[in-house]
């Protein structure tokens, strides 16, 4: 059974930083393309960051590009988010999600994502 599993969440001020891991089982996580998304309160889910397979390509959203980096460690099945610079409009729910292929034009929409988490909350404080 395909899972993915997000934590580091949490509290922090703005200017901070935080890191967000997921950890994926289930699947073979070398042949996904990964991504982070977040969803705030009365707001559509949006694309946060995405990388491929291989981790050759990465894309991020103009809001986080600068201060977010993603990584993907195939060795431990594992995705992070290193997330600097914090602002409270970065305040939301992050999933971590999997899609078998992507591209730059199709990277940030959720509907092409196979396997989604619970989720971790990020609120940074002003």
């Amino acid at each position: 059974q395909a899972q993915v599993m997000e934590s580091g969440g949490g509290l922090v001020q703005e200017g901070g930083s935080l890191r967000l891991s997921c950890v994926a089982s289930g699947f073979t996580f070398d042949d996904y393309a990964m991504a982070w998304f977040r969803q705030a309160p009365g707001k559509e889910r949006e694309g946060v960051s995405c990388v491929s397979w291989n981790g050759g390509n990465t894309y991020y959203s103009d809001s986080v590009k600068g201060r977010f980096t993603i990584a993907k460690d195939n060795a431990r099945n594992t995705l992070y988010l290193q997330m600097s610079t914090l602002e409270p409009e970065d305040t939301a729910m992050y999933y971590c999600a999997a899609a078998f292929w992507i591209n730059s034009a199709t990277w940030s929409e959720p509907n092409n994502f196979r396997y989604w988490g619970q989720g971790t909350q990020v609120t940074v404080s002003s």
